[in-house]
């Protein structure tokens, strides 16, 4: 793509389908082995910021890990310290030119911070309140362990959420896969567009 090789994922593995942490990140672990130098990742994801809408992409700028399991507990891997400093999860090169790619076409992103819990139930309205409150702009069910474990590798990390759903505190809404699904899937070319112009770019 845009001359360069890379590597796709069809889907992934999610936590709440009983996978383990470590069979969640394999993926990534193999990505390492293979040289992968850069990940971009997506999600479908509620959004809790008043000022989003559905269909939104927002540029991940940071995450939460409201996970119960760890991604790297147990036996440290070398590709990275024992305790990773996260301070720049997500990549503000890449988040830059991502910005100036959407502003060139006219295209309309938002940024904030993601957040990563079990499900795979989607929120009360007082999770979605609580969330919200501890700094979070959207919530999803995956995302965070991948891009943990990528920057342990010392992979630069890119992310999207596209906003399938809204959980404001004021405005309780109910939804369903199948919503999430097609506004997903709405959003998808835009999304691809920027990432597929960051990567000819690079």
């Amino acid at each position: 793509m845009g001359g360069k090789d890379i590597m796709a994922m069809q889907g992934r593995f999610h936590y709440y389908e009983g996978y383990s942490m470590k069979e969640v990140t394999f993926p990534i672990r193999v990505m390492y082995e293979l040289g992968i130098k850069t990940l971009f990742v997506s999600n479908a994801s509620g959004g809790m910021n008043p000022e989003f809408k559905i269909g939104d992409l927002m540029i991940i700028t940071d995450h939460i890990n409201f996970f119960p399991e760890h991604p790297l507990r147990g036996k440290n891997f070398p590709t990275g310290p024992r305790f990773p400093d996260m301070h720049e999860t997500y990549d503000l090169s890449l988040i830059a030119e991502a910005d100036s790619i959407a502003k060139e076409k006219g295209i309309r992103v938002v940024h904030g911070v993601y957040i990563g819990v079990q499900g795979p139930t989607f929120e009360t309205p007082a999770e979605y309140k609580m969330y919200h409150r501890l700094g979070a702009d959207a919530v999803g069910m995956s995302t965070v362990p991948e891009v943990i474990v990528a920057h342990h590798c010392g992979i630069r990390t890119f992310g999207i959420s596209i906003i399938t759903d809204l959980g404001l505190e004021d405005t309780p809404v109910e939804v369903s896969h199948e919503e999430v699904q097609v506004a997903a899937n709405n959003a998808q070319p835009l999304m691809t567009e920027i990432m597929r112009e960051m990567i000819r770019r690079s």
